[in-house]
């Protein structure tokens, strides 16, 4: 279900104080990447004996990128794509300040999209790549060596682009919570945010969570075994 562009302001009387928003595997989620994110990046630029770490956190972040577009399509209200996908009219709308609704804001959902994508990037340049010095991708005997040092200089731009991602996406944070007052961090951690109750994500379907956990795990079997 779409959020409207504009809507009026709930009566005071059918406010509640927090609705639930983020589903709990959205929100585990969401923590599992920042740290899995974090142990790339830290393990990447050490390099060296740590680049065995750095591969296995690629292949734990390839599983819960396999997990997220599972709960994209069937997960709950705010964690589908269809419901946060930053049309233009969204985003148009959100820049005159007619976008209402909770979740994503429209600038909000080009961040998720965008972030998705190096990630993504990143797995599959990481899986093919050759630094020629002591990693080789555990896919990467499957292509011409030409192409898997391109893929190699790929690896390293998106990783540039992601550090960039990652120094807005803190300063978005910060303004949100220090200058506009909006508990964004409280709202990943608890899952809820202020709005009526008909806004309410409901209830979360925990078999198809468990599915999309399922075919994550295997997801991360296939990677493993394949580098060993």
């Amino acid at each position: 279900m779409s959020q409207p562009l504009a809507s009026p302001e709930p009566s005071r009387e059918h406010q509640a104080d927090d609705v639930a928003v983020w589903d709990l595997p959205l929100r585990v989620f969401h923590w599992a990447l920042v740290g899995l994110v974090s142990g790339a990046i830290a393990t990447g630029l050490a390099g060296g004996a740590w680049m065995s770490w750095h591969a296995r956190a690629g292949q734990a972040i390839a599983a819960l990128l396999v997990f997220r577009l599972g709960w994209g399509l069937w997960g709950t209200r705010y964690a589908r794509f269809a419901q946060f996908l930053p049309t233009p009219a969204r985003v148009w709308a959100y820049l005159r300040g007619r976008w209402q609704g909770l979740g994503h804001n429209p600038l909000g959902a080009l961040s998720v999209f965008a972030v998705l994508a190096l990630l993504f990037t990143q797995v599959v340049t990481g899986l093919f790549g050759n630094d020629e010095i002591g990693f080789a991708g555990p896919w990467s005997g499957w292509i011409e060596e030409d192409l898997s040092l391109k893929l190699t200089g790929w690896h390293k731009l998106a990783a540039k682009l992601l550090y960039a991602w990652l120094g807005l996406h803190v300063v978005a944070i910060a303004v949100y919570v220090f200058i506009r007052r909006r508990p964004l961090l409280r709202a990943m951690w608890t899952g809820r945010q202020a709005g009526v109750a008909a806004a309410s994500a409901g209830p979360t379907p925990w078999p198809l969570a468990a599915a999309a956990a399922l075919v994550a795990g295997l997801a991360w079997g296939l990677l493993y075994w394949s580098g060993h």
